[in-house]
């Protein structure tokens, strides 16, 4: 059948009818006012034969005179994206012969390069048409509802746009229309005549919430109001572009998006939340505190697949609040200014009690406390010491991580997983790194204060240059060496793509630059790395290759990496001379103070990384351990490839193992979901309980023309190319261009080496990004807001890392 009545179709015909269809089946079901029509099935399409009497003959008893004939791609109103206006929807055709020539119309808009690149950008590979033919409605107003207000997100508040006539002006962007928010109660009516009354706002609103909970999630819906003042429902799909809405606790909550400070604002997997919480219940345990064995960190919750904290009890105390904005600075400045207007909303007004175990937290103090005291004090007395115990200490726990020898059982590989794998990074003081470390950072920022007035921001950010005993920087060096290696062969490297490069170096077939050794050290790490769900280099060194593609471009010495290594690390002994006698100068107890600890830093606050770096090699034993048993699985019939567990958590998975759980259908749903949310841009930094990304609701400032503004994250400027790079994934960068990304963690940084500058949506100043940034000797912005949107591949750049500013250059 290739003519099916709209009153006949449900949401279970979507691959024979498309997405427009299968909603306007479902709301005649449901009992909703929609125009009376029919549809042309993609079996038509596919055959690309047009019925053409048999359209006739259904426009004939649809009653001819004019419809509108509608575009319904089974790739339409998904849950994934709404494909709104990427293909034609023709009004007003009077007539068979119109009719036919829309129909063929809509099918040709399928494949406009519109279409085609909105489907590449939504991961869709192909798509079927079918089309739509519904009687005309003469609409006195028309418009636009969405049940989620699709700006802030809130779940709570409907917005309304509409204006006199047909809709589709709205939707076109042609006009101006009247915006209405209706929140729980009242709806807003713009100041001045809108046109339309409050029984209508409120008809629609009703309407709004019935097809929410009908389709069980918020709705896009277009509406017509007749003459006779009768409501139509023209379309309803879901709103593709709102974030997830956190868990529904009853109270509203405001969690902090935890994520971007190291880096990553991809989506962690199931499996990788669940192990990230399992091993800080360990340290906590292991610290004195009480935790709950099936969620041992609660306050980190999972939203849309990033890590979020909940900050609600801490912003709700009167101590812990004065304390915040001083700590919520390595947010960078919108996070920072959302929490402090939520300090004002009366719904985290303060109340009594603490936010944490009264108990756990003497416990915690008692225990740590002269340890800390006694490790730090130590670090500082004898840097070289400690640097030398923490690096020992990260031997230790390489040599203690021992999986359990084959053949081991599931239940066995999984045990240890979870009560094993962690353990020795998990001590309080991980095995003597911690508080090396602690003093480290603790000499890296001290001198700041010290030199204020004295030091500039700027020449600060010189002395943490070419900071040397940072195990990232000394692996992005040790991948230079590698590309050095390679020069010889470098015709091979730079024609041949990274993945078949990975694949012959697999196999034995690539001349031998190092790279087993370099994995061997190195195979641990990889883009996103706190999560267990994401391979490693040592799985797939393509990565690796592509970066070595773009060293071996490098052809002018002085941009050598390692040349500006050395450059940045002898400016930043100058500058400690030279700030050094300034002080004592201005200031001679305190200079000479400041003298002491930035001498200090360039001995210990390299150490910042290691405590990572020491994780790492139990997260990748844990994920080989994960997929061996996700083997069993699938040999089981339980799984269908070995890394679908990484789509589980712990006890999902020993569930599986011991139980015979089948979870088949619920990693497919969440590795759809988490496909889905790779592809979204932007990750709220700040999220209301019902959904409100509480930046969007900031006033925006005035913007400069051509400057977009963010943070300072790396001192100088640099002008050159930009390259907009998503993925570190095969990224190609030519020397001297300016990184411009979303956010970057350690995986990222391999790409630094080459670039002269670089940007990053989200970070902290403290984030590994800058961090390596400063090391280097380039300077870095951070928290440009839409940065990779704004700013295009190619396009001339000026960004100044003092000022946090990007310039985008006017050019002939």
């Amino acid at each position: 059948m290739t003519l099916i009545r709209l009153s006949q179709i449900d949401s279970s015909m979507i691959d024979r009818v498309g997405g427009k269809a299968a909603g306007l089946g479902e709301m005649i079901r449901a009992g909703e006012r929609v125009p009376d029509g029919f549809c042309l099935t993609v079996e038509s399409y596919e055959s690309r034969r047009l019925p053409d009497e048999e359209l006739a003959d259904a426009y004939e008893r649809l009653g001819g005179g004019r419809v509108a004939v509608r575009s319904s791609a089974t790739a339409e109103d998904l849950p994934d994206a709404s494909f709104a206006g990427q293909q034609d929807t023709y009004l007003n055709v009077e007539g068979a012969g119109p009719l036919v020539d829309a129909v063929r119309r809509c099918w040709d808009s399928l494949h406009t390069e519109r279409a085609v690149a909105y489907r590449a950008t939504a991961g869709i590979d192909d798509a079927a048409m079918a089309v739509v033919v519904q009687r005309m409605i003469d609409p006195v107003v028309a418009g636009v509802l969405f049940t989620a207000n699709p700006i802030t997100g809130c779940r709570t508040e409907m917005v309304v746009d509409a204006a006199p006539g047909l809709g589709t002006a709205i939707v076109d962007g042609t006009v101006v229309p009247d915006h209405y928010v209706l929140g729980h109660r009242t709806p807003a009516v713009p100041n001045g005549a809108g046109c339309l009354g409050k029984e209508q706002l409120e008809a629609l609103r009703d309407a709004g919430r019935r097809l929410q909970k009908h389709f069980g999630s918020p709705q896009d819906i277009e509406w017509a109001i007749d003459a006779d003042g009768t409501l139509w429902l023209l379309q309803s799909r879901p709103i593709t572009t709102l974030f997830p809405a956190p868990p529904d606790t009853g109270d509203t909550r405001l969690y902090l998006e935890f994520g971007h400070i190291q880096g990553m604002l991809r989506p962690v997997t199931p499996m990788g939340v669940s192990l990230l919480k399992a091993g800080g219940g360990l340290w906590f345990k292991a610290a004195g505190a009480t935790t709950h064995p099936r969620d041992p960190m609660p306050r980190l919750v999972s939203i849309g697949g990033r890590l979020y904290f909940d900050l609600t009890d801490f912003i709700r105390n009167k101590t812990m609040r004065k304390r915040l904005r001083t700590s919520l600075e390595v947010y960078g400045p919108r996070v920072r200014g959302a929490v402090e207007r939520m300090m004002d909303d009366p719904r985290f007004a303060p109340r009594r009690g603490m936010p944490f175990r009264v108990g756990s937290a003497v416990k915690m103090t008692l225990r740590l406390t002269g340890p800390a005291i006694f490790g730090i004090a130590r670090s500082l007395a004898w840097p070289d010491a400690a640097r030398a115990r923490a690096y020992r200490g990260l031997e230790e726990i390489r040599r203690s991580i021992t999986p359990p020898p084959e053949p081991a059982t599931p239940a066995e590989r999984l045990r240890w997983v979870i009560e094993d794998s962690h353990k020795a990074v998990m001590g309080v003081d991980m095995m003597g790194i911690v508080w090396p470390l602690m003093a480290g950072m603790i000499v890296g920022v001290a001198p700041s204060a010290l030199l204020n007035g004295i030091a500039t921001d700027e020449e600060l950010d010189v002395v943490l240059g070419g900071m040397p005993h940072n195990v990232t920087t000394e692996m992005d060096l040790a991948l230079w060496r590698v590309a050095v290696n390679a020069r010889e062969h470098r015709d091979l490297f730079l024609t041949t793509p990274p993945d078949e490069l990975a694949a012959r170096y697999r196999e034995g077939r690539l001349p031998d630059i190092g790279m087993a050794s370099f994995l061997d050290r190195y195979g641990m790490r990889a883009a996103a790395e706190i999560d267990v769900g994401m391979p490693r280099w040592a799985d797939d060194p393509a990565p690796l290759f592509a970066t070595i593609a773009n060293y071996l471009r490098v052809d002018d010495p002085e941009q050598a990496p390692e040349r500006r290594f050395e450059q940045a690390a002898r400016r930043a002994e100058k500058m400690v001379e030279t700030l050094s006698r300034r002080a004592r100068r201005a200031r001679p107890v305190r200079g000479r103070l400041a003298a002491f600890l930035m001498r200090r830093s360039r001995r210990l606050t390299g150490l910042r990384e290691i405590g990572k770096f020491a994780w790492l090699p139990a997260l990748q034993a844990a994920r080989g351990q994960l997929l061996l048993t996700g083997d069993d699985l699938v040999a089981q019939g339980l799984l269908e490839r070995a890394d679908d567990i990484m789509f589980l958590d712990l006890f999902e998975a020993r569930a599986a193992v011991h139980d015979g759980a089948d979870h088949r259908d619920l990693v497919a749903a969440r590795r759809a979901a988490y496909e889905r949310e790779l592809r979204r841009p932007t990750v709220p930094g700040a999220l209301l309980s019902d959904g409100t990304d509480v930046e969007a609701l900031a006033p925006q400032g005035p913007v400069e023309g051509g400057v977009l503004t963010g943070m300072a994250g790396a001192a100088g400027r640099a002008t050159g190319r930009a390259r907009v790079i998503r993925d570190p994934s095969g990224a190609h960068i030519e020397p001297g261009e300016i990184l411009v990304a979303p956010t970057t963690d350690p995986g990222w940084t391999p790409l630094f080496m080459t670039t002269a500058g670089l940007v990053t949506e989200t970070g902290s100043p403290v984030a590994h990004g800058p961090t390596v940034a400063r090391e280097y000797g380039i300077p870095a912005v951070i928290c440009v807001r839409n940065a990779t949107h704004e700013i295009k591949t190619g396009q001339l750049i000026t960004i100044d890392g003092s000022a946090g500013t990007v310039r985008i250059e006017e050019e002939d």
